[in-house]
């Protein structure tokens, strides 16, 4: 279940925020005159999150080469993929 707030909350509380986010690994959601606002997430759940939002970018990328049968070779994917990582 979301975590919402008041952005009061967030003012008059930023440690207790802080120390959910942190332990919990969830946003907490701050609304602004009864709306929403902004998501606050520790930098840990942050990176995890633009993680898996490349991971997800690149599985889909390696779909639609699947699907347009647009293929690396293997030992040149292997050659291409150590020069990056060099």
């Amino acid at each position: 279940m979301p975590n919402i707030r008041p952005s009061a909350y967030l003012r008059n509380n930023y440690n207790e925020v802080s120390e959910f986010c942190h332990t919990k690994m969830e946003p907490v959601f701050i609304t602004k005159n009864g709306h929403g606002d902004l998501a606050v997430m520790s930098i840990e759940a942050y990176e995890k999150f633009c993680g898996r939002y490349e991971l997800h970018h690149l599985l889909d990328e390696a779909i639609e080469a699947e699907k347009a049968e647009d293929f690396m070779d293997y030992d040149d994917f292997i050659t291409d993929l150590r020069k990056e990582i060099s």
